[in-house]
């Protein structure tokens, strides 16, 4: 198993030096590697081994060894692997919203919670976190968690071709309706943290946009020699 770091990382930690949100960035970034752990724990209670770990500015990206033993067990369209990509993705907001859950359930036991604080971080930052952190990553936006849900769910609906066409489409639709938003809401909030997001959002569509036409590409490659193969 490799482990990696993405370079960005030092980008990101001194844009929010730069803004004066360095706390609340790092209380972000522990609770999201809190959510990857998540990932990671379902994953390998579920058969699978990790093969890659990557720590980037939104927290971790983890990459499993394929079960090829797998891919012959059928769900309608799709095989057991897709249910279970699926699960493991829903773990990790389900951390989250654990951590919000079992924080409630303590300051209703002990209201002092309510009091305690250290620099800005406090009862209500650390509930705010994980709840950005777990809405945030259900948005269906491919590789999101929401979107990694969303391609499986296709996947085993109508099957794995379709499932990219599928998921590429819902991702940059929900990005456009996310900018549109957006814009609005940096004229009233004026936060630059916004506009990171926004970005990184982008950055990812523009990623799968690629590797969509990649796809798409080699499809009609292969039905352009079938078909010559089929003439000969």
């Amino acid at each position: 198993m490799s482990i990696k770091i993405d370079l960005s990382l030092i980008i990101f930690i001194l844009l929010f030096c730069f803004t004066s949100q360095i706390e609340i960035y790092l209380v972000l970034l522990i609770f999201a590697l809190i959510h990857e752990i998540g990932h990671l724990c379902i994953g390998m209670c579920l058969g699978f081994r990790p093969q890659e770990i990557k720590i980037l500015p939104v927290g971790m990206r983890i990459e499993f060894k394929p079960q090829y033993e797998e891919y012959n067990k059928k769900v309608k369209k799709a095989n057991v692997l897709a249910i279970k990509r699926a699960i493991i993705a829903m773990a990790g907001p389900l951390v989250n919203f654990a951590i919000i859950f079992i924080l409630v359930i303590i300051e209703k036991i002990n209201s002092q919670m309510l009091n305690w604080s250290i620099g800005n971080i406090n009862y209500i930052t650390i509930i705010y976190a994980n709840f950005l952190i777990g809405i945030f990553n259900l948005i269906p936006i491919y590789p999101l968690d929401g979107g990694r849900i969303l391609k499986e769910i296709f996947h085993i609906a109508v099957g794995l071709k379709k499932s990219y066409t599928y998921t590429y489409k819902t991702s940059k639709v929900t990005l456009i309706l996310l900018t549109i938003l957006s814009s609005i809401a940096i004229l009233y909030i004026q936060n630059i943290s916004i506009i990171i997001i926004l970005a990184y959002l982008w950055g990812l569509v523009l990623v799968q946009r690629k590797q969509y036409y990649a796809k798409k590409k080699l499809e009609m490659l292969q039905l352009y020699y079938k078909r010559k193969e089929t003439i000969d």
